[in-house]
């Protein structure tokens, strides 16, 4: 398995402020790498620096075995960005707009007619090869904001937050065609604020939190790491007793979600939660990666 991307090091400061710190993230080939982290983690500036719209204070990225610092333009023929906000020109119709971005690499892509034609039939977007994007569904915009993304047949494609503001049948045909990018050896960078997204397209996570990478691997590894095995929740006014319990252990705050308290433990500290509060009741469950945003937004 080949890799598509390598960056080590990653800094970058704005406004007078650090906002990467010594960030390292890598993507093979058939993969996907989940990019997660709450507002202010600094996911955006890393996804830019990564696809090369910013450029990095230190540290250096490969784009399938090339440079991105020393050869821009030849490692861009490996890219393919998908941003979360639609920019079809409106001037111009479906087909048009595939056309169109594939202008912009040079030397131009060979096939392009034909490519065109595959992207529209395998995104269903064929139909409406004649219409102006705005005439799309959300569901069917995204589609063509990935299609176009791919008309220059990239090796890396950065999802970022693809399917925001989509229905759930639309989300699942996007999972469907990004699964299917997959399976085909495209490496797949994906940012989304839909944990159940993460979970389910991601082989692997980073997590991001001020900057720094907190968390790596597996969802299960990175649950295990940063949240625990298990997670208590209690509903009712119990909150300044447990968290008295969580201070005296060193854990930090409990989450409040509609008053009922979310308490992630280890299997040992379930123990002694149950030993500490016979007589409380509250229902345990498996953590979420819900439960491991809700904890980085606790931190200070």
């Amino acid at each position: 398995m080949s890799t598509l991307l390598d960056a080590r090091g990653l800094v970058k400061h704005l406004g007078g402020r650090r906002v990467v710190d010594s960030v390292d993230l890598s993507c093979d080939a058939g993969q996907i790498v989940g990019l997660l982290g709450p507002n202010g983690a600094g996911k955006t500036t890393t996804l830019r620096m990564l696809y090369g719209f910013l450029r990095p204070d230190e540290g250096r990225i490969h784009v399938d075995g090339v440079e991105l610092g020393r050869d821009l333009v030849r490692a861009k023929r490996s890219i393919g960005v998908c941003t979360q906000d639609d920019t079809f020109d409106g001037d111009f119709t479906v087909e048009q707009n595939l056309t169109i971005a594939a202008s912009y690499f040079r030397p131009r892509p060979h096939g392009l007619s034909p490519r065109v034609a595959e992207l529209l039939e395998r995104f269903d977007l064929a139909g409406y090869a004649r219409e102006k994007p705005e005439t799309l569904s959300g569901g069917y915009r995204r589609r063509l904001m990935i299609a176009r993304a791919l008309v220059h047949r990239p090796r890396l494609l950065f999802l970022d937050e693809p399917t925001t503001g989509l229905d759930p049948q639309a989300r699942m045909g996007v999972w469907d065609l990004v699964d299917g990018l997959r399976a085909e050896g495209l490496g797949i960078i994906l940012t989304t604020h839909y944990m159940d997204e993460a979970e389910r397209l991601s082989d692997a996570l980073t997590v991001l939190a001020h900057g720094r990478v907190v968390a790596r691997g597996a969802a299960k590894v990175v649950l295990g790491d940063l949240v625990g095995e298990h997670v208590a929740v209690v509903a009712g006014a119990h909150g300044e007793m447990i968290a008295a319990w969580l201070s005296a252990r060193g854990r930090g705050q409990a989450a409040s979600v509609l008053g009922a308290l979310h308490v992630p433990l280890s299997g040992e500290e379930l123990a002694d939660f149950a030993r500490a509060f016979p007589s409380l009741r509250y229902e345990v469950r498996v953590p979420t990666l819900d439960d491991l945003f809700l904890k980085l937004s606790l931190r200070p």
